[in-house]
């Protein structure tokens, strides 16, 4: 709770606008400094400072759980039965999950196959609420959605109007801009809860950012704004946010480069030996410590691998997979368990080598 914004804990408006002007954003930068050193930094007296204070920490305090309400620190399920054992159930709610991997590699198919399992019946192990999908590069595919559907759980898509209703729970979102998204993701505080909200995706965060022609150092500012508000938003909504990330090689010659903006050439990647040398995250440091759970997809020796590379509740674990008419499946629920540089380390075969579904594999 430590990354809640101040400007959405109810303090007075001028107290807030204060804290904001001295760039005192979220709880834990008000909570890291004393009452002396706000005192004399936001220039006001003992007493403002004291209200406020209780207010933010009153408002950070994670509330108290119970056997009644433990179900608020549940899951979304994979239906990817060794992928949901190793994170004990699948997605958490309450935290951010990341995506990361090359073009092609099936991050979308991944989100579209979650929205439908949030979308879909209790009884059938879904969380029966709805979704909003935020489509950056128009990946998604309703089409493809029900494909899914209608493959794995056929006894319910079956029945009349199932389909539809399912897909119709999806509502999706495609920003033209940084500041489109921004202003968006503003607005679904209270949609999150006023429509029974079950999942949020971003689809992909880098390409927001790779289209304001800023480079490293100059978008960690609004990466770090966003970060916090997306882990405040998730910790205040007790719902899965899941975020794609590309990835970019890294040479020791050559300026690091996004992979999915390298050229392409009759329908294949230029420059080979580059993109395949040494792939990693796109979006940085700052970006990793903030989400809770990442997942690598990558290609490897011909075959697709997903890796479990950071979790709080297991080891890195690898586990192959292919995709098919119903979505991503496992090859295997026993996970080969990862040491060593290999956690963290992307590999990518490039374009040719990955299967295309309807031309909306990501």
């Amino acid at each position: 709770m430590s990354n809640k914004l101040i400007g959405e804990m109810g303090l007075h408006t001028k107290i807030s606008n204060i804290f904001a002007a001295r760039n005192i954003i979220t709880a834990k930068d008000a909570l890291s400094m004393t009452e002396f050193e706000l005192m004399e930094l936001l220039d006001v007296g003992m007493k403002e400072i004291r209200l406020a204070i209780a207010l933010i920490s009153e408002a950070t305090s994670p509330p108290c759980q119970s056997v009644e309400n433990e179900h608020l620190l549940g899951h979304l399920p994979t239906h990817l039965k060794g992928l949901d054992e190793t994170l004990c159930g699948g997605i958490p709610f309450g935290v951010l999950t990341e995506l990361v991997g090359p073009p092609g590699i099936g991050k979308s198919q991944f989100c579209m196959k979650l929205a439908l399992s949030a979308s879909f019946p209790v009884a059938y192990g879904g969380l029966d609420g709805r979704v909003i999908y935020i489509d950056v590069e128009s990946k998604f595919s309703s089409r493809r959605v029900i494909e899914m559907g209608l493959k794995s759980f056929p006894e319910v898509f079956h029945l009349k109007g199932m389909a539809q209703e399912m897909a119709g729970r999806i509502l999706v979102l495609r920003p033209t801009s940084l500041a489109n998204f921004t202003e968006s993701i503003q607005e679904l505080k209270d949609s999150i809860l006023q429509n029974q909200v079950k999942l949020l995706v971003i689809d992909s965060m880098t390409a927001l950012l790779s289209g304001e022609n800023k480079q490293g150092a100059q978008r960690q500012p609004q990466l770090g704004w966003h970060i916090s508000f997306l882990k405040s938003l998730a910790e205040f909504s007790r719902i899965p946010i899941v975020v794609t990330n590309q990835v970019r090689s890294q040479n020791r010659d050559e300026t690091s480069q996004y992979s999915f903006q390298a050229r392409l050439k009759d329908g294949f990647q230029e420059h080979t030996k580059t993109y395949d040398s040494h792939l990693v995250a796109a979006l940085g440091i700052n970006w990793a410590h903030a989400v809770t759970i990442r997942l690598v997809l990558e290609a490897k020796s011909g075959q697709r691998i997903i890796k479990v590379a950071k979790s709080p509740m297991s080891p890195p674990l690898a586990f192959p997979f292919h995709i098919t008419s119903a979505g991503i499946s496992l090859l295997s629920d026993n996970g080969t368990e990862l040491k060593g540089p290999g956690i963290n380390t992307i590999h990518a075969r490039g374009h040719s080598d990955m299967i295309n579904f309807h031309a909306d594999c990501s």
